[in-house]
């Protein structure tokens, strides 16, 4: 903007000078939460709109993912509230299981106690106890972020009518014999002392140790290879391929197992690959997945060789050992006595491990409760196949399908003692009783409660329904299921989408949860890179939005956010984005020193300028395009069409068009003030549900109104007028490419040049005023010499630059770069003109060269004209 945006209109002293976000965005929201625009009415005839937030960790802080789907989530409820729905934006946390009893426990040992000090009421008590001190503290700074959640509402996963529900859930799981209990191969942590969930286990390639091992004695040998070999000790078979002949001679033998008094039989089985090392592998059915399966098929013995915290419990010189130190002895061992084959060091391959507390991971046999998932999980893959929910984008359902159509049966069971207890009593004769939330619990001697509790996501996939008031008949319920939207990140399809989908279907007589999953990608740094503590390139955003401002955060993630796609950010981005705020800011100012009005009508078209025509067609173009985006989910594509409407076409073209008119004064500068505000009114309202603090502040100020949330998403009016956007294209044609050609010339952006325009005949006589305000282009006066002619968009527009540049000097450089140009270019084409070279070089590089022969053509073509316009001397 000229100098003009920074005086300070006398007759707006409410709008300061400079935008100032922590000055507005803490009060603003205040008054938002106060005045209740976020708060949805169950009662309302209004067509409902619903999202549920993912529930945060009640442990988390807000991180940069978190502020991601969070500004999506509001964009989309901000948009759908003008657009006059009951918008619910429902919020909560999760109690997260195991995150916040590891809190706890970390609180107890600096004090020199374990919960079993305090024993299960106690400890309890006291993760209730830190919840309150400490939990939620993300919801605060939600907040912060500017989020319009109705938090009248906010629920949390185990509060009393969630854990009706999962009561609720459970009793009729159990009674439909899709609850059990049994014996299974589990994920464990020996640090935790519990099972963990698929998700909780995080893989890193790790350097270990592939160890070939001789098995048997004589003829009866077979060697295996393992990077855990302290699991030969719990061995029950040897496996080999039916069809591997080399071991045809073994399969039904038994043979000696190293370092035992036991013998091991040889089985047959198709999963064993002949290809795979020596095509024989051990089977220790109590410690690996797929050994587990083998010994199903086979009748093995199921031999658990370690206790919880991965201490070797039989065969007596490594007993008492830990996992790895058995690993190294029985290496050992092995040598001494012939039967290492070959060892690999180091040998790096994939390790699980916890991922609250890194412990690698312990497959271990367990008892344990499951969810047999068949029926649930065809459902939940039914509802995508028949379109009752959409996958956005659409290339995830692969991935979606992949998972559902393959789930084994969950395990829900934790060995915690924070979350929902599994609602089971055992009598002192075996009996087994699943009471519901309105049973009474059975009483007497020797009847006991399961002593686990359930996987934190057995609560949180009734997330949709439960926050709802399910398994009460509600007026929430019955007004805002199913949920519209959820978003959420595509790393998590699996483990919560789905069982959201399982249950939703499965608890509401076949009502999906939502209608649409709209997956996001992650949250990655400027160069790609995943953000992590230990990078270190984590950012916290509550520092970037004291720096820069709530909006210009929401602003920058917005803008990378494509559908499904990881979305790199980096400070920079934000600076830029803060740029963004402060030029909406400085432009509205100026527009209202100048007369910048919503009162009263739009004047008819035959009162418009050209100018006044072009930009309210524009305008209309643009809120077309931004409810397509929307609707597609297509943040970014929205966000770059608001910024380049907003800076480019209204700030950079319109208002500076338009200056002419203004000062001119009198009725045109009247219809463009009106038209100004229109504008503004329309683009303002487009820009909020992204940038809600800056658009509130300049949209009231602007209308007199009381707030932008509740105000009417603007419509397209269908005004289109294309012979106007030609005209002011050609405008745009004259001015971009008389730059241009005073940039090569090095004229200083500011510096006044004499010009004589030739318009006539062409759509820009009209427009000259305005030509030669943006062009600092002084009149032709006497004296005035042509030094230089512009032939563009059917009009001439000569220069004089005599006594603006020191002609000879630009002619020594320009005729420099002009050769250093054609030598590029004679360069590029003898490697293309190489047939061995073409027939050699990778088509990146053929691809490159063409490129650079490219770029070295348009250089000698644009040189050459600036030659030819330089004032001849």
């Amino acid at each position: 903007m000229t100098e003009n945006t920074q005086q300070t209109p006398a007759s707006n002293p409410e709008l300061p000078t400079q935008y100032a976000p922590a000055e507005v965005e803490g009060k603003l929201y205040e008054r938002w939460v106060e005045r209740g625009y976020f708060e949805a009415d169950a009662t309302s005839e209004k067509p409902p709109y619903t999202i549920v937030i993912p529930p945060p960790n009640v442990t988390g802080a807000l991180h940069l993912g978190h502020a991601f789907q969070v500004t999506l989530m509001d964009a989309l409820t901000r948009r759908k509230r003008m657009q006059g729905f009951e918008t619910l934006w429902l919020p909560g946390m999760d109690h997260a299981g195991i995150a916040t009893q590891n809190k706890v426990e970390q609180q107890l040992a600096e004090e020199g106690k374990s919960r079993q000090d305090l024993g299960r009421e106690a400890f309890t008590e006291r993760v209730w106890q830190w919840k309150d001190e400490y939990g939620g503290r993300i919801l605060g700074q939600l907040k912060r972020l500017g989020a319009g959640l109705d938090w009248s509402r906010e629920r949390f996963t185990m509060d009393e009518g969630l854990s009706k529900a999962v009561q609720t859930i459970f009793k009729k799981l159990y009674d439909d014999e899709l609850i059990y209990r049994a014996e299974r191969i589990i994920n464990w942590c020996p640090r935790c002392l519990t099972a963990i969930s698929d998700i909780e286990v995080d893989y890193q390639d790790d350097d270990g140790e592939l160890v070939s091992l001789k098995y048997g004695e004589g003829d009866e040998t077979v060697v295996v290879a393992t990077t855990r070999v302290e699991t030969m000790l719990g061995d029950t078979a040897v496996a080999v391929h039916p069809d591997d002949e080399r071991y045809a001679h073994l399969v039904g033998k038994r043979i000696k197992l190293p370092l035992t008094d036991r013998t091991i039989p040889v089985v047959a089985d198709t999963h064993v690959d002949p290809e795979f090392g020596t095509g024989a592998v051990k089977v220790t059915p109590a410690h690996d997945p797929n050994d587990f399966a083998i010994g199903q098929r086979h009748d093995l013995e199921f031999m658990t060789i370690m206790d919880e915290r991965g201490v070797i419990t039989v065969h007596g010189p490594f007993q008492g050992l830990d996992r790895f130190e058995a690993r190294s002895a029985i290496v050992a061992a092995m040598r001494e006595q012939g039967r290492v084959v070959a060892e690999k060091r180091p040998y790096v391959h994939s390790v699980g491990h916890c991922s609250r507390c890194k412990t690698t991971v312990e497959p271990r046999l367990s008892l344990q409760w499951w969810v047999k998932v068949e029926t649930l999980a065809k459902a939940a893959g039914d509802a995508v196949r028949d379109d009752r929910v959409v996958l956005h984008p659409k290339d995830m359902e692969k991935r979606y399908f992949d998972w559902v159509d393959n789930l084994n049966d969950w395990c829900i069971s934790r060995q915690l003692w924070w979350g929902h207890r599994i609602p089971v009593w055992y009598g002192p004769n075996g009996e087994v009783v699943c009471v519901g939330p309105d049973d009474e619990a059975p009483t007497g001697e020797g009847w006991v409660q399961d002593e686990d509790v359930l996987d934190t996501w057995f609560s949180s996939g009734l997330w949709p329904f439960s926050t709802l008031g399910w398994p009460e008949e509600t007026p929430d319920l019955e007004k805002f299921y199913s949920t519209d939207v959820l978003v959420t990140g595509h790393d998590i399809i699996f483990f919560w989408v789905v069982r959201m989908m399982m249950f939703g279907l499965y608890a509401m007589d076949g009502e999906v949860p939502f209608k649409t999953v709209a997956l996001t990608g992650l949250v990655r740094d400027e160069f790609g890179k995943k953000m992590s503590k230990s990078n270190p390139n984590a950012v916290d955003p509550i520092d970037w939005m004291d720096a820069y401002g709530s909006d210009a955060v929401r602003f920058t993630l917005a803008t990378g956010a494509n559908p499904g796609a990881d979305v790199p950010i980096g400070e920079d981005w934000v600076k830029a984005s803060r740029n963004f705020a402060n030029k909406i800011w400085n432009a509205t100012r100026f527009a209202l020193m100048n007369g910048a009005t919503v009162e009263g009508e739009l004047p008819p078209v035959e009162q418009l300028s050209a100018t006044d025509r072009w930009i309210l067609s524009r305008l209309n173009k643009t809120v077309a395009e931004v409810d397509a985006f929307y609707d597609d989910f297509q943040f970014a594509k929205l966000s770059d069409a608001l910024y380049h409407f907003a800076w480019d076409e209204v700030f950079d073209w319109y208002v500076e068009l338009s200056k002419t008119t203004f000062f001119a004064g009198g009725r045109p500068a009247e219809v463009s003030g009106r038209v100004l505000g229109e504008v503004l009114d329309v683009m303002l309202r487009l820009l909020h549900p992204v940038v809600p603090f800056v658009t509130e502040t300049l949209w009231t100020t602007l209308t007199g109104k009381e707030t932008l949330v509740i105000a009417d998403w603007p419509t397209d009016s269908g005004f289109r007028d294309d012979a106007a956007e030609q005209e002011i294209g050609l405008v745009q044609q004259v001015v971009t490419e008389v730059r241009r050609f005073r940039s090569d010339q090095g004229l200083q952006p500011g510096q006044k040049v004499p010009a004589e325009l030739t318009l006539t005949g062409t759509p820009l006589a009209p427009h000259e005023a305005a030509i030669r305000q943006l062009l600092r282009l002084q009149p032709a006066e006497e004296g005035f010499h042509a030094t230089a002619s512009l032939p563009v968009a059917g009009a001439t527009v000569a220069l004089d630059l005599s006594g603006t540049i020191d002609v000879e000097a630009e002619r020594k450089r320009l005729t420099k770069d002009l050769g250093a140009a054609e030598k590029e270019k004679a360069q590029a084409n003898g490697k293309l003109s190489n047939e061995a070279f073409l027939g050699k070089a990778p088509d990146n590089v053929v691809d490159k060269i063409r490129g650079r022969l490219a770029k070295a053509e348009a250089d000698i073509e644009r040189i050459t004209n600036q030659l030819a316009n330089l004032p001849q001397g």
